[in-house]
């Protein structure tokens, strides 16, 4: 972790120099005030969901698996407070692929139905907020919780989300082809399980990985990596 640490204050040092140098900005990136500002899309692939500025100079890619209680524990004790303070700023875009293998593995349909959700969320503008409120109430992992009634009484705690179309997107599965090819685009890449890192298109090797349960060090992480691509 020492190298880790003295790249990352390397790759800090180096940023700041450059700006006193020039006295320009760091980067043209869009800036946000606050969560609900964020830009959200799907990407031309049509499985990876998109938030924050499409001129971030990095990008990290997030593997997740709703039902999955490590990427709980990243989201909301983890280092997820930190990488979203870098969204805000414009410093990185994050990118998310919704894995749903928990659900052959346990029995259930949960995963499925919280990623169809999330992609009816996406639809309305408010996948990160949603995104939010499904971890911090996640259901325990054996349960299987995520009902449709369970969705959209968590939906309900989003300003501006319930509504007809939302709702029949919810009971009725309508992104069922995302789902399966969201899956199917997790089974492709480099992640071995969940949660899953990649900065820049480089998998967060195991020897750094538990750095992005905490806050003060996934930022390092996430330069190292970045450095490395």
């Amino acid at each position: 972790m020492a190298a880790l640490v003295a790249a990352g204050a390397l790759a800090t040092g180096c940023g700041q120099r450059a700006n006193e140098d020039t006295g320009t900005d760091r980067h043209d990136a869009e800036m946000y005030e606050s969560v609900e500002q964020i830009t959200e899309s799907i990407a031309p692939d049509g499985t990876t969901i998109r938030v924050g500025s499409t001129r971030a100079e990095i990008t990290v890619h997030l593997y997740e698996d709703m039902r999955c209680p490590v990427c709980g524990e990243f989201e909301t004790e983890g280092g997820a407070d930190a990488l979203r303070e870098m969204v805000l700023s414009g410093d990185v875009r994050t990118e998310y692929t919704l894995a749903s293998f928990l659900d052959d593995r346990l029995t259930g349909h949960g995963s499925r139905k919280a990623a169809n959700a999330l992609r009816a969320a996406l639809e309305e503008g408010k996948f990160v907020e949603y995104h939010d409120v499904l971890f911090a109430h996640q259901p325990e992992e054996l349960v299987d919780g995520y009902t449709d009634e369970f969705l959209l009484e968590m939906a309900a705690k989003v300003r501006g989300l319930r509504g007809p179309e939302f709702d029949a997107a919810v009971k009725g599965m309508k992104y069922r082809d995302f789902v399966t090819a969201s899956q199917q685009a997790y089974d492709d890449s480099q992640a071995d399980g969940t949660p899953a890192m990649e900065v820049n298109g480089t998998l967060v090797s195991e020897e750094y990985f538990g750095g992005i349960f905490d806050r003060d060090t996934l930022p390092l992480v996430i330069a190292f990596t970045g450095a490395h691509t």
